[in-house]
């Protein structure tokens, strides 16, 4: 993967790899799409992050999460960073105790 240059070639990639649910923040919680379960930030589990910044402009940026939640859902999250980004995820994500984010 580390030769992908945008976000949607690391999406596919990680749906190859069992990360096919999609997930969306609703009233502070994570919300899965299709089942419409929903995940509190300590239920959480960030097993890689990724960052990219616009190849025009470097704040259009964003960072792709691959989580897995405490019911064993596997998924990833697009988050815009930066002046336009959306702070409700970016809050949400900062709630995620470190002891569930892998460092490797």
């Amino acid at each position: 993967m580390e030769y992908a240059k945008h976000e949607i070639e690391y999406i596919e990639r990680l749906k190859k790899h069992g990360y096919t649910n999609n997930f969306r923040l609703v009233n502070e919680k994570l919300i899965e799409v299709n089942s419409k379960g929903a995940f509190m930030p300590h239920q959480i589990y960030i097993d890689k992050e990724m960052r990219f910044e616009g190849m025009s402009n470097p704040s259009d940026a964003s960072i792709l999460y691959a989580i897995t939640t405490s019911s064993g859902l596997q998924g990833t999250v697009l988050a815009s960073y930066g002046p336009t980004g959306n702070l409700e995820l970016a809050e949400f994500f900062k709630k995620i105790p470190k002891s569930n984010i892998k460092t490797h």
